[in-house]
């Protein structure tokens, strides 16, 4: 593969830029290869999908439904961002998704253009919602002029509104990805010439008349192979290639031998890569479908032979023109799930699943469908129905010569379905194949992409901004010290820091404009290491103080999850943000960025604490004296801390000063403000004190009295440990805990403040994996190490 221009030049552009790829390439030009020799060599953090099960099963991958959960049908635009569909995804499954630098997709021809749009929206869902594919490299790997994805008249009914074609450049994201196409050139399976010739113009629609007649020199309608000739007849129909099989199986006079798959943990039926009860005859026509594991290597997927003797624990098989005959025993092919390697980080493959089988089929006949990625010495094409698009080219580029092939029906230009839209495509890939020169291009845009990646701030703003929306619509509900700190993040922190950047960006734009490689250029590394600087600090004083500062308490329940779910998501992006930040101090280097990136995302080891506190300032008085101070100011042109400053705010919320005497007492009221503002910041008081029925001593109604369980709750979130509040109110401290545990389903205690993460997670896993009917009859079932209190204080954070 070492000589193959195009091949190199595609390996390139995935390890060195963040460009999408289309890989395509005629038939038997070495594009599953290609796909595992990145599998191999790439440091990128990665996935495989495919469109179908035995596609994914051979890519070594998982399928596109199965890894993004997608639902079956059409699936429309914003669908998926529109549903509950977060709560399918595991808290593994997302942080891979969010680690992910690279997405593979085998058999694109195959992928619809919704199903495209639906990758899309989940890596934007749970990477970065303003970049396409959530930021993600993607790259799609297959062949338009073999099969085409399947769409019912049903489903095309719907998707027709959204899409010119069913096809996956058809797709938003497609058009939004700026993707650059490269075709491999070099034909591994076919040497001749003149057959080289007539697959181009087949797969072009263009079949020539001298082309034709060189073809349908091989039509032979009365051909029927000898035993030993080793002739695979390809077929349209699935039923007409098991109907052809079966025949010729009950020809043999020789006993029937029944091999049952070993399935073990999951493996989805439909998946499946052989019959899972498996009848062969000695005298059968044999094709393996698998690549033989042994260091001999034997065997490839699509060799075929014949059955020469039948064990218990094997099969022996001679193939064609060989001396040796090969002793075929059990394969296995793994299902595997995609996880993360707790210490290492990386993204590992988990077996979840194995299916055990004699890696041979009957071989006298097989689908097209089938026998796409397949090579064959001899074939019968049998073509006595019409042709679909591109299965003409896929029969026929199967073969590897001229001379092994065989037409049952002569080959016309009205048996080659070529879809035109395809067609042009293809022509725009062929015109636009980029060049060194777009590969240099794209590699220092990439490096630049990752710096402007770091200081970028913009998916601060989504939940910063909801926060704020939510506290307004809802302000009335909402008790605590909340929306000044929100909006000195939005104001001072995430907007000023992304003005910045921008700036930034544009410097390090003009420093490489010779094609300077950011990493090689030290004004770069210079600027670098200052900017983390600035933005370390920046970032600390005006996003994560006030954020820690932030204290709200509320008693509606979709209110404080709305709150709680956007507050999360800004405090999950500042941990990472400052954990990327304060990793790469030392210079920017692409793989080292790389590993920080993903690691930001990974290093959380347990869910943020959530601030829900009561606080009796307020938070509708501080907004009817901030609307109070707004009209002063716009009346009168004067800025607003002439009227009063935050801190008088504050205290004015806190003291409810009620006479002109008391709030000149206030801090920061002297004289002339009261003066001159004293009598309507009064009427503001006054009046939302009638409104909450607070009396003329400036006093709330009196409480009634507290619970005890919410007296321990208070006294544990102002920082007492278990045992201090035990000592403290003379309760036990299972008592204690009792009263502490009743907080964890709403969420007001969070478990990892009173179970150790470690802990936690052999818990969890116990408890999965254990059946049991109660407490007590979970608590005889495992370790014996943790208490009946544990156990249910896990079992209630597990409903939550």
């Amino acid at each position: 593969m070492s000589k193959n221009p195009e091949l190199e030049l595609a390996l390139q552009f995935i390890d060195k830029t963040d460009r999408n790829l289309f890989i395509t390439g005629k038939a038997g030009t070495g594009k599953t290869t290609f796909l595992h020799q990145i599998k191999k060599e790439s440091l990128k953090r990665m996935v495989i999908v495919a469109p179908t099960g035995v596609a994914a099963i051979n890519a070594k991958g998982v399928t596109i439904h199965s890894f993004f959960q997608m639902p079956f049908g059409p699936i429309l635009p914003n669908q998926i961002e529109n549903t509950n569909q977060q709560r399918k995804f595991s808290k593994t499954k997302i942080d891979i998704i969010k680690s992910l630098d690279l997405i593979i997709i085998d058999e694109i021809s195959m992928v619809r253009a919704d199903l495209l749009d639906g990758i899309d929206q989940v890596m934007r869902r749970y990477k970065n919602r303003n970049k396409v594919f959530g930021g993600a490299q993607v790259l799609m790997i297959g062949d338009l002029q073999q099969l085409a994805p399947v769409v019912r008249p049903n489903e095309w009914s719907l998707l027709q509104q959204h899409y010119n074609t069913v096809y996956f450049f058809s797709s938003k994201a497609y058009q939004e990805a700026d993707v650059v196409s490269i075709e491999l050139k070099h034909i591994y399976r076919q040497k001749n010439e003149d057959f080289i010739t007539i697959l181009n113009e087949i797969r072009t629609d263009t079949l020539s008349e001298k082309s034709a007649e060189i073809l349908n020199r091989n039509y032979d309608p009365t051909f029927s192979p000898t035993k030993d000739d080793g002739y695979i007849t390809l077929t349209t129909h699935n039923n007409r290639a098991n109907l052809i099989n079966s025949s010729e199986l009950n020809k043999l006079n020789t006993k029937s031998y029944f091999f049952k798959a070993d399935v073990s943990g999951k493996f989805n039926d439909n998946a499946f890569p052989n019959d899972e009860k498996l009848e062969l005859k000695m005298g059968a026509q044999v094709m393996f479908i698998k690549n033989d594991s042994s260091p001999d290597k034997r065997y490839y997927n699509g060799k075929i032979g014949i059955i020469t003797d039948i064990s218990l624990q094997n099969v022996t098989v001679q193939c064609p023109n060989e001396i040796d005959e090969i002793v075929t025993e059990r394969e296995t092919w793994d299902n595997v799930n995609y996880s993360i390697n707790d210490e290492t980080k990386e993204i590992k493959e988990d077996v979840i699943g194995s299916f055990s089988q004699i890696p041979l089929r009957l071989a006298w006949a097989i689908t097209i469908h089938k026998s796409q990625g397949l090579t064959f010495e001899k074939a019968i094409i049998d073509a006595e129905a019409s042709f679909a698009h591109g299965q003409t080219y896929v029969a026929l580029s199967r073969c590897t010569s001229l001379e092994g092939l065989v037409l049952k029906t002569p080959i016309t230009s009205s048996a080659i379905i070529n879809d035109r839209t395809v067609s042009v495509f293809n022509e725009s890939v062929e015109e636009n194949h980029p060049d060194e020169r777009v590969l240099n291009e794209s590699e220092k845009h990439f490096q630049l992409n990752l710096i402007s990646e770091l200081f970028d701030y913009q998916p601060f703003l989504y939940p910063i901004s909801r926060l704020i929306d939510i506290f307004y619509k809802n302000h009335t509900s909402i008790k605590g010290d909340v929306i000044d700190h929100l909006q000195t993040i939005k104001d001072d922190g995430v907007v000023a820091l992304m003005k910045v950047s921008n700036g930034f960006k544009n410097q390090l734009a003009q420093i490489c404009e010779d094609n300077i490689l950011p990493e090689n250029s030290s004004q770069v590394q210079e600027r670098f290491t200052k900017a983390v600087d600035y933005f370390v600090t920046q970032t600390k004083g005006n996003i994560l103080k006030p954020l820690n500062a932030i204290q709200f308490s509320t008693d509606n329940k979709t209110v404080k999850n709305d709150f709680t779910k956007q507050f999360d998501s800004l405090q999950e992006k500042l941990l990472e943000k400052l954990f990327a930040l304060q990793k790469i101090n030392n210079g920017f280097k692409v793989q080292d960025y790389l590993k920080v990136r993903a690691n930001a995302v990974l290093q959380k080891s347990s869910p943020t604490k959530k601030k829900t506190v009561a606080s009796k300032r307020d938070p509708i008085l501080a907004l009817k004296l901030r609307e109070l101070r707004d009209e002063i100011s716009k009346d009168l042109g004067i800025p607003h801390f002439q009227i009063f400053t935050q801190e008088t705010l504050y205290a004015m919320c806190d003291e409810l000063p009620r006479t002109e005497k008391a709030l000149l007492a206030t801090v920061g009221m002297g004289k002339t403000r009261v003066t001159k503002y004293g009598e309507q910041i009064l009427e503001a008081i006054e009046d939302y004190c009638k409104k909450n029925g607070i009396n003329k001593l400036n006093e709330q109604k009196k409480e009634d009295k507290k619970p005890t369980k919410q007296i321990t709750f208070e006294l544990f979130k102002s920082g007492l440990s278990i045992k201090d509040i035990a000592k403290e109110r003379s309760l036990t401290s299972g008592t204690v805990e009792s009263h502490l545990a009743s907080y964890i389903p709403s969420g007001d205690i969070d478990i990892l403040e009173l179970i150790d993460i470690e802990k936690y997670k052999k818990m969890v896993n116990a408890i999965e994996d254990t059946e049991f009917k109660s407490l007590t009859d979970l608590k005889e079932k495992v370790d014996k190490s943790f208490s009946f209190m544990e156990l249910r204080m896990v079992l209630l954070s597990m409903e939550n």
